[in-house]
């Protein structure tokens, strides 16, 4: 996969599918693991699936394209859907959620440029001064991965029905270097 040049598109209806095979990919991936996200459809597929598209509706998720495989989903807006404390709120942010990467493009680096990419564009549209995410409590290795790409540990966000309580990562937008060897470019649409 040398010279990687994917096409970066806001998802539409139309993409849904691609979407949820993302996430599933991921989700049985997960579940070979030392965790337990994964284990079950969280909350239950047909909310998952509400959610993804709900986000879709809003323009809020993008997918990379290689040609007509979907490489990766990135899913970010300016909503902190919740889970973070009034006081992290003061601070316009991106929080991004459902980030996956195909097993055939992992470890490419392609999650941490989507990872900046969300947060240097959301800097240019409405002054996001920080990236966040939000993780399963139980996912040590996704801690440590995005702290790994930059991120501070923030503490665990609070207990909200049908959520888990999640462990919370931020990183400034002044931080972010942007990438020598571009993995994407953003388009209009793929083929």
């Amino acid at each position: 996969m040398g010279g990687l040049r994917l096409d970066l598109c806001r998802a539409s209806l139309h993409d849904l599918g691609a979407v949820s095979g993302l996430l599933r990919g991921a989700s049985l991936w997960l579940r070979t693991k030392y965790t337990d996200q994964g284990a079950d459809d969280w909350p239950s597929e047909d909310i998952r699936r509400e959610r993804v598209r709900a986000a879709i509706q809003a323009g809020q998720t993008w997918i990379a394209w290689d040609a007509t495989l979907p490489a990766a989903t990135i899913t970010a807006s300016p909503s902190h859907h919740g889970v973070w404390r009034e006081e992290d709120r003061r601070d316009p942010a991106v929080y991004v959620q459902r980030l996956v990467v195909s097993r055939r493009y992992a470890g490419l680096g392609l999650g941490a440029q989507l990872l900046d990419w969300a947060g240097l564009r959301a800097e240019r549209h409405y002054g996001a001064r920080w990236i966040r995410v939000d993780a399963w409590t139980a996912n040590t290795a996704l801690h440590e991965y995005y702290q790994n790409e930059g991120f501070q540990f923030c503490g665990f966000g609070p207990t909200i029905a049908d959520y888990p309580a999640p462990a919370l990562f931020q990183k400034h937008t002044d931080e972010i270097e942007p990438p020598s060897s571009p993995l994407f470019r953003e388009t209009e649409g793929h083929a």
